[in-house]
């Protein structure tokens, strides 16, 4: 008996379009990962690229559960002294609508090349309205 390897070159990645429209936050953004990462996929592999395209719309509707909307800060940092800069989740879902659903995702995702590689098949609109209509992604629930 040998161990089977899937190669890459046979790979047909699917696009999968899910609505994250009055699901909490994090229930949303690990799906997707999973998603991303290849998880639900038969051949996965950990050290290889086997997830498939996210297109994920109505990402400004996204619900933060209990009061982390006014509690959660996001922090980046210039490298500069006094650099520290903090925004509450209620404010920047307000300001960029998409960029906590990203950071959400983005986190759970391996932190190497492989992970750079599997979010760029993420795309998050902060509407109903998405540009992959030529894909003809299909229609995933999340499965809470």
């Amino acid at each position: 008996m040998s161990t089977f390897f899937p190669s890459t070159e046979d790979q047909n990645r699917k696009w999968y379009l899910v609505d994250a429209a009055g699901i909490p936050i994090g229930r949303v953004s690990s799906f997707v990962a999973k998603i991303l990462m290849g998880k639900f996929n038969p051949k996965y592999t950990p050290h290889m690229d086997m997830g498939d395209h996210v297109v994920v719309i109505n990402a400004e509707k996204v619900e933060y559960t209990g009061r982390k909307a006014k509690k959660k800060v996001y922090r980046r940092h210039s490298s500069q002294p006094g650099g520290l800069t903090e925004v509450h989740a209620d404010k920047m879902l307000e300001r960029f609508p998409t960029r906590p659903f990203e950071l959400a995702v983005k986190g759970m995702l391996p932190k190497t090349k492989l992970g750079r590689a599997m979010y760029r098949k993420l795309h998050v609109y902060a509407g109903p309205n998405h540009e992959q209509q030529a894909q003809k992604p299909e229609t995933i629930a999340v499965q809470l």
